[in-house]
């Protein structure tokens, strides 16, 4: 019964542990070796600067949030759509799978200042810019994944004469959802990478802003305060598409597998 709990709370346990330890060993060292605060903090002082910023960090942490999420989910929305037409009509995959693979190739940073120009020093090419970058991997993941779908179900589809959307709805959608939710978890990390990314540019809020004035001020504690509010967003938005899977793979009543239900 431990050996079966401890297999159970392993995967919580063990990185817990490896955190502690990594932020010990930083902790001592930049004492030990005398690092110039302006270089390397420890951890202690993030955390100080972090308990005394809370409220400001708090609330320049909204907007953060917020584009985030909205820019995931018309994203999440657009590429599963996108992933969906480029498996059931030939011809839109012919026209459009080429250029999705040359957008997925092209470096996402390089463009940013394009979206500054097209649509303003505003929040909405802050939010473009998630689109944009969270798009593409989960159009490549939903199309990848709705071709996984077996040649065999799909063969019997057809001799029971199954319409296409029906197909779609029973064979391929549940193929896929591993592969989308692969995808989904990659692209909610690179909306927040976006939107920070818009932010140091173009923005006077948001957590990318404060990075940028914290170190144009020199105050490296309040840098690394942000970055771990911003691990901590990045955690609970990535939790959040964990949970989602978790709660579709129960409706679907069967544990799923890349090759499908097990």
């Amino acid at each position: 019964m431990a050996a079966i709990r401890w297999r159970a709370w392993r995967p919580i346990v063990l990185p817990l542990l490896f955190a502690g330890a990594l932020l010990l060993a930083w902790q001592e060292l930049t004492g030990w070796l005398a690092v110039s605060p302006m270089l390397l903090v420890p951890p202690s002082a993030i955390w100080s600067v972090l308990v005394q910023a809370w409220p400001v960090l708090l609330a320049q942490s909204w907007p953060t949030l917020v584009n985030s999420v909205v820019g995931f989910l018309l994203a999440s929305g657009l590429g599963i759509a996108l992933g969906g037409a480029l498996v059931v009509s030939r011809r839109v995959e012919q026209a459009f799978w080429p250029h999705v693979l040359i957008f997925q190739l092209i470096p996402k940073v390089a463009v940013a200042p394009l979206f500054i120009i097209w649509l303003g020093m505003g929040p909405t090419s802050r939010l473009a810019f998630a689109v944009f970058l969270s798009f593409f991997p989960i159009a490549v993941s939903a199309a990848t994944g709705f071709r996984a779908a077996d040649p065999t179900a799909l063969r019997l589809c057809r001799s029971l004469t199954a319409t296409t959307w029906q197909t779609f709805l029973r064979v391929r959608v549940p193929y896929a959802i591993p592969h989308i939710f692969a995808g989904l978890k990659v692209g909610v990390t690179v909306a927040i990478i976006g939107v920070v990314i818009g932010e140091f540019v173009t923005a006077q809020e948001g957590l990318g802003y404060i990075i940028m004035f914290a170190s144009s001020a020199a105050q490296t504690a309040l840098v690394f305060a942000t970055i771990a509010l911003l691990c901590g967003i990045g955690l609970l938005l990535y939790g959040a598409v964990a949970l989602g899977e978790w709660f579709v793979r129960r409706w679907y009543g069967a544990p799923i597998s890349a090759g499908g239900f097990e």
